[in-house]
């Protein structure tokens, strides 16, 4: 899991249209890796965040986990599976 970076000052940024989208130019010591993001309104927040890709079934299951949490609702259905009988193969 990404290491949280620190806290930095808040720092004024610039808006533009770019076509029919606005875009805001991002200061250099808030640069992000990678080339796409993420992007959310919470509020009157926007919050922007780098697309980041699971490396191992772990994180693969737990952004799942973060995206749809489990509730009490949710569960898995049994599954009956019974051992495969032997075949006479002669």
């Amino acid at each position: 899991m990404p290491v949280p970076l620190p806290s930095s000052r808040p720092k004024e940024a610039k808006l533009f249209r770019n076509n029919r989208s606005q875009a805001v130019r991002i200061p250099a010591e808030f640069e992000l890796p990678g080339d796409r993001v993420v992007i959310r309104r919470e509020g009157n927040k926007l919050i922007i965040e780098p697309v980041t890709r699971p490396t191992n079934i772990v994180e693969l299951i737990a952004k799942w986990q973060n995206e749809a949490p489990l509730g009490p609702e949710d569960h898995f259905p049994d599954i009956e599976d019974m051992p495969a009988k032997p075949e006479n193969i002669f």
